[in-house]
């Protein structure tokens, strides 16, 4: 449990960074578009098919969010895989509704005003 709290505590400070670093116009304008959106495994997945220019921004993204989840794991002495969990749970709770966000069985959801569904293992 005390890893947890590590990990959610650390999940808030670098949250800023990473939702700073992915605010772009063409990010923006496919999250908006339902082009894009988030995983519970702390990804950013492209809904359908996608371009090559979107599926390439997607991959970008979670390049450097690789690398977030990496370095706050080994400050808390907890796996990549669970770092990206959590991760995962926070940005989809902060999903605003008519955004995209992947369901616990696998299937694209739109957030509507309602909490969204998240994996069993959020906090």
């Amino acid at each position: 449990m005390g890893k947890v709290m590590i990990v959610a505590g650390l999940v808030l400070v670098g949250m800023s960074t990473a939702a700073l670093a992915q605010r772009d116009p063409a990010y923006q304008a496919a999250r908006d578009a339902g082009q894009v959106g988030e995983q519970p495994d702390g990804y950013l997945g492209v809904v359908g098919a996608g371009n090559a220019t979107l599926r390439a921004m997607v991959s970008n993204i979670n390049i450097q969010r690789k690398a977030t989840y990496t370095q706050k794991a080994a400050a808390a002495n907890v796996t990549v895989i669970d770092q990206g969990l959590t991760f995962g749970c926070n940005l989809i709770a902060q999903t605003k509704p008519g955004e995209k966000y992947m369901g616990p069985d696998g299937s694209w959801k739109t957030r509507t005003a309602a909490p969204p569904e998240r994996d069993a293992r959020c906090p």
